[in-house]
């Protein structure tokens, strides 16, 4: 297939385009606004691979993604392209709007009228497959069962409610215009490539820097957790054999507190970056829990392993140690990252806190 791939230099984004590449014959037309958390290096071997082409275009420039399908006549739409931190988006919603909502409306539109003009064979194998999260569907507290499919929307934060705009968006162009849609809702996403914003690389790094580790409230806020690599070979499963209509939950299994995260992070550094001032849990430090902070997010993905014949197959010690390692291998990244955005200032309180 040819695949239209929206925010494909973003860190899930581009380890779909390497996975594509490595494991697929697809061919793979890149569109990303290329924002402070897009990075061109993340493509790898994509980058010069004739299979991949990247094209530097806002989802929400109608023109732009008319051009884009008149041109290069995808076969099906991965739809990635989004604000994502919870944090900027308390601070500044109206990007996550712009991007998370108009943006996806502006590309149903063209999908639309792509699709509207397709033979009949062609219509009956084109996708429009939109990639979520599990924040659309609220909060867990302790004993409640993991979300699925069928949960219900209760978003609590600006992002998690431009998201669940734009996944309410997606299922109505289906049943209103019969556009063929796909919704996946995913967990916290970890691994190579991650901008150092979130909260893995974020403590990998401090830490490793001798940083303190600020952690919300009591640390006690639980996620799951999914290997980046292991969600983006689910997503081709999901846009190669997911039925058109379908939600498909995405989840690693691997719930864990972030105190327990954070702890993680310290003992395998600890193990293979000793630090002469001593064990790096000395550096946790509590701070002042942010708004809305939702108890726990969880994914029970028990119909997706079904339905796709897809598990992920990384535990989260496994992938853990996969991403701290790989951060230890790529200091020149990070740290370029982090001095071309954050020169000449402190991040914020808010951005900083690990979780």
């Amino acid at each position: 297939m040819k695949l239209l791939l929206t925010g494909g230099c973003g860190f899930i984004g581009s380890a779909v385009v390497r996975h594509l590449l490595r494991h697929t014959d697809h061919i793979i037309v890149n569109v990303d606004k290329m924002t402070y958390a897009a990075s061109e290096e993340a493509l790898e071997d994509a980058r010069t691979d004739r299979r991949h082409v990247l094209i530097r275009a806002d989802i929400a420039d109608a023109a732009a993604m008319r051009q884009v399908f008149t041109t290069h006549q995808p076969d099906a739409v991965m739809h990635l392209a989004a604000e994502s931190h919870v944090d900027r988006s308390i601070d500044g919603p109206a990007d996550f709007v712009q991007t998370n909502v108009v943006g996806t409306f502006i590309l149903l539109e063209a999908a639309r009228a792509y699709y509207e003009a397709l033979d009949a064979g062609r219509k009956a194998v084109f996708r429009f497959h939109h990639v979520s999260t599990d924040e659309v569907f609220g909060a867990l507290e302790a004993d409640d069962p993991p979300f699925c499919e069928t949960t219900p929307y209760d978003p609590r934060s600006p992002y998690s409610a431009s998201k669940a705009a734009s996944d309410h968006l997606v299922r109505a162009w289906q049943h209103t215009y019969k556009l063929p849609t796909i919704v996946s809702n995913t967990c916290n996403n970890y691994g190579p490539w991650q901008f150092p914003e979130k909260l893995i690389p974020l403590v990998t790094l401090n830490a490793l820097e001798g940083k303190e580790l600020p952690v919300y409230g009591d640390g006690s806020n639980m996620r799951d957790w999914l290997f980046v690599e292991d969600h983006a070979a689910a997503l081709v499963r999901v846009v190669e054999q997911g039925k058109p209509g379908e939600t498909y939950a995405i989840g690693g299994r691997q719930p864990r507190t972030n105190l327990q995260v954070v702890k993680a992070i310290c003992a395998h550094l600890d193990s293979r970056v000793p630090d002469p001032a001593g064990k790096r849990e000395r550096l946790i430090r509590f701070v002042t829990d942010r708004p809305g902070h939702d108890f726990r997010y969880e994914i029970d993905p028990t119909r997706t392993e079904g339905a796709l014949a897809w598990k992920a197959p990384h535990d989260f010690e496994a992938g853990l140690a996969k991403t701290i390692d790989w951060y230890l291998a790529n200091t020149a990244w990070w740290r370029s990252v982090r001095a071309a955005r954050y020169a000449g200032q402190r991040l914020g309180a808010k951005t900083e806190r690990a979780a």
